[in-house]
């Protein structure tokens, strides 16, 4: 089994993939109005529209309502990063803060208030864990 994408359902699909362009750098792929994918090495990030959500099952995803799951994505400077995101993002979490891991680890919520974790290993077992 491959864990290979998670998919974010919003009231919003234009307002919240064109923020995870401009954080992340990349450019989505929009399938249709009500969906978009965000393609990294290692998995996808999928943003849906609320009509999308009756294709599953009516009822089942509610939009801006996340407070259990955290985004997260390995980035080369996560103290540069946080530069460029400053005045961009318009709610830090936290700044730049080194975990007990060893990751550097930058913490925001995305305009539907999704925690978005960008981070950087920084200790020699982190970098290991993570070498590409």
């Amino acid at each position: 089994m491959d864990f290979v994408s998670i998919r974010i359902i919003t009231s919003d699909v234009a307002c919240l993939v064109e923020f995870y362009e401009r954080a992340t750098g990349m450019q989505a792929i929009r399938a249709t109005e009500d969906f978009a994918e965000l393609k990294t090495a290692g998995a996808t990030l999928a943003i849906a529209g609320t009509r999308t959500v009756p294709l599953f099952a009516a009822g089942s995803a509610r939009p801006a309502d996340n407070h259990s799951v955290i985004i997260e994505f390995l980035v080369d400077d996560v103290d540069r990063v946080h530069q460029n995101l400053t005045g961009f993002v318009t709610d830090f979490v936290n700044e730049p803060t080194t975990m007990p891991w060893g990751n550097r680890s930058l913490l925001f919520r995305d305009p539907d208030g999704n925690l978005v974790n960008f981070f950087t290993p920084v200790t020699s077992e982190a970098i290991e864990k993570f070498a590409r």
